[in-house]
């Protein structure tokens, strides 16, 4: 039995097959940690008959955990609460070869994103320099300077306590040569280091990509190369989430005066909420 079907089977023995829909899908697990995306219309406490059964049945996981929906303050931390086994919430997360230490009430951090880790990856070209403008605990980064053959990685993030496991994380993968960990606000960092530097820029952070994109174009190497720009895209009735994006970053880039581009592609990640989806574009800056 897959670890989907199993889950899905735990949450119908417990919580019955109206709720078990909402929920089952929603597992993550982090290293030896097991969260639980928590619904809007469910409490936490209504999940620890749950959390009791994965820590039996999953005999790697050592802790169970709801993640309260949304994310918080400047450092986009999402709320935990424990709800079964030990009270640690540290742990070592591996994924494409690599090994990552994370705290998950410290540092952001998503499985969902484990695909687009690698396919960034390997879109970047041999001695390219990439800027990674919200890195977190690094996972995009390294793993680009472990599948990729880039020249420089710059990757920054404001969280000092992310910034501690990037610093450790590049250690522990031994691409100190290649990834270079800054602590700092990307815009900042841009302005007064890293204009003029890149080829390929990284935006990972939905709720700031449009607002730092001048700073993205200001780090492209000439005015030209490529941005990754990751949205929470909300639709209304009739709206598609993948043309809303495009249109999203058309009018960002139409109001800083950017007109020779080329949307390469665009993609959904997950739905984040209703109507919300979580989206990647792909800018080729001419």
């Amino acid at each position: 039995m897959t670890r989907g079907s199993l889950l899905k089977e735990l949450a119908r023995e417990i919580l019955g097959e109206g709720a078990a829909e909402k929920v089952w899908r929603r597992v993550e697990f982090i290293g030896d940690l097991a969260l639980i995306r928590t619904p809007l219309d469910m409490s936490p406490e209504e999940l620890k008959p749950l959390a009791l059964e994965i820590l039996k049945r999953f005999n790697f996981v050592k802790s169970v955990w709801a993640a309260i929906p949304g994310v918080e303050g400047p450092y986009r931390l999402r709320k935990h609460v424990l709800l079964a086994g030990e009270d640690r919430s540290e742990t070592l997360y591996r994924e494409h070869g690599c090994v990552f230490k994370v705290d998950i009430n410290k540092v952001y951090i998503s499985p969902s994103l484990n695909y687009e880790h690698y396919r960034i990856a390997k879109l970047v070209a041999p001695g390219e320099t990439v800027l990674n403008m919200f890195a977190g605990a690094g996972l995009f980064s390294i793993i680009i300077a472990r599948y990729a053959k880039p020249r420089k990685v710059y990757s920054i993030d404001i969280n000092p306590y992310a910034y501690h496991y990037m610093v450790e994380n590049v250690r522990l993968n031994h691409v100190e040569d290649v990834v270079e960990p800054i602590l700092g606000d990307a815009g900042e960092v841009v302005d007064s280091r890293l204009t003029n530097t890149s080829d390929r820029v990284l935006m990972p952070y939905p709720e700031l990509a449009l607002d730092y994109l001048d700073k993205a174009l200001m780090a492209l190497r000439d005015g030209r190369g490529w941005i990754h720009v990751y949205l929470h895209v909300k639709t209304a009735k009739g709206e598609h989430y993948l043309t809303k994006a495009e249109q999203l970053v058309a009018e960002k880039l139409a109001s800083l005066g950017v007109r020779n581009y080329n949307i390469s592609s665009k993609r959904k990640i997950r739905n984040v909420g209703p109507r919300t989806h979580q989206v990647v574009v792909d800018i080729k800056i001419l």
